[in-house]
């Protein structure tokens, strides 16, 4: 799809703001220098972001043998940002601050077989007006919920189009989730949104080309290639989870057999416990994490079984990411999500040595293999950039008449939303 100037102009505008949450405060000058856009074209977007109350002056800084230069910072009370992870065990919500600083957080857990659309949203409604409810925000300042599920999503659309893990097709889920959220929604995946955290805040920034494999119930591969977010022509890219990895091996979610996720998923990392050891106290049947908890204490222990099933989980992981060095040749490849964080350097270690014996030398030397450093759930924040992007796109142009107008234009569409965002019972 060819891109249209406005496109154009709201990707430069969200890559100054993302510029400015990394360095605030910063000069118009250091943004010209970061983003590769000349300095007319930066103090523009400044002024509208300025305009818009998403940035705010504070000051000037001394510059070698010219004039001071005016610094901008990002106006943190300016708005708030809402990320959704909705997994197939739990609904987690954050609430940020403009300047992606989290200020309140909520979960839900999912019962096993909790899968109909109507019991997702259910907990994501009840977990968004939590979160709200904490940080005390008002609903005109809420600019948009990030939500991020499981599968292929139709963004422009809306829709799940296929979640296999709990074989939902083609569920309208914003639409659903509209009749109890008044806020914007804005829908993708955990791969984007894991890739975009580490991009932002994470061991992905300041690289050209990085891999986010993200490690839960389901496993994907979230992909930052040249520089940005790699999404493939119909928003599919990154399900390497869906790659074969053994031939007419496990059965998997989406009817093929053999599937990366299958064996390095949480619950093929269960059946890898049970193929070796039926029997094992490590093992909780109904419960997922409490299975890779367990696990992760016994490796902490020195427990043969659980050493064991992390080094042959590794093995089958290392396989499948000696592929993606192979075919991508990344600078990083992270590894994230709750299993990675819960199984930690034990199982960052044994890939380390998997990898090295499946992948070419040279594109492994050229490749870091790291644990997510994002303190807090990576999802939540990717999904709260989408929001992010989403509020910049829905902003007007520029009215006539100068700053002066384009304020007052602010201010009634502020206004506006008012009156529509708060938030339904």
């Amino acid at each position: 799809m060819k891109r249209t100037s406005r496109d154009i102009r709201t990707a430069n505008r969200y890559e100054v703001l993302r510029q400015i949450i990394a360095r605030s405060p910063t000069s118009r000058q250091e943004l010209a220098a970061a983003t590769g856009l000349s300095l007319a074209t930066v103090a523009t977007l400044v002024g509208e972001l300025l305009d818009l109350r998403m940035l705010t002056e504070v000051g000037f800084e001394d510059s070698a043998g010219g004039r001071p230069r005016g610094l901008v910072a990002v106006n943190a009370s300016g708005g708030a940002l809402i990320g959704v992870d909705i997994a197939e065990t739990y609904v987690r919500v954050e609430l940020f601050d403009l300047a992606l600083n989290m200020l309140a957080r909520a979960a839900e857990d999912m019962r096993p077989g909790e899968i109909r659309p109507e019991q997702v949203v259910g907990h994501v409604a009840t977990a968004v007006g939590s979160v709200v409810a904490q940080a005390g925000v008002e609903g005109a300042r809420v600019l948009g919920v990030g939500v991020s599920v499981p599968g292929q999503v139709d963004r422009e659309a809306g829709v799940s189009e296929y979640a296999p893990n709990w074989d939902w097709h083609d569920v309208p889920l914003l639409d659903l989730l509209s009749e109890h959220i008044a806020y914007p929604l804005y829908l993708d995946n955990p791969l984007r949104a894991c890739a975009v955290a580490e991009l932002w805040f994470g061991a992905a920034r300041g690289r050209g080309d990085a891999v986010v494999v993200n490690l839960g119930t389901g496993v994907g591969a979230g992909l930052a290639l040249g520089g940005g977010l790699h999404r493939g022509v119909s928003n599919s890219a990154g399900e390497w989870g869906h790659t074969t990895l053994v031939l007419d091996g496990r059965l998997c979610h989406c009817g093929n057999h053999g599937c990366v996720e299958t064996y390095v998923g949480a619950p093929g990392i269960m059946l890898n416990l049970r193929e070796l050891s039926p029997r094992s106290p490590l093992l909780h049947p109904e419960d997922q994490t409490a299975t890779i908890d367990a696990l992760a204490r016994g490796v902490a222990a020195q427990d043969p079984v659980a050493i064991k099933v992390v080094r042959d989980t590794a093995r089958y992981l290392g396989a499948g990411i000696a592929d993606l060095v192979n075919l991508l040749n990344p600078e990083v490849i992270v590894l994230s999500s709750w299993v990675a964080a819960a199984l930690g350097e034990p199982l960052l270690a044994e890939v380390r040595e998997a990898v090295a014996r499946h992948a070419l030398r040279r594109p492994l030397a050229a490749t870091e293999i790291v644990l997510s450093p994002i303190p807090t759930d990576p999802v939540c924040l990717g999904a709260a950039t989408f929001a992010l992007e989403g509020a910049l796109t829905s902003v007007s142009q520029k009215p006539a008449g100068g700053r002066a107008a384009a304020r007052r234009a602010t201010t009634a569409a502020a206004a506006a939303a008012r009156s529509r965002t708060t938030p339904r019972s």
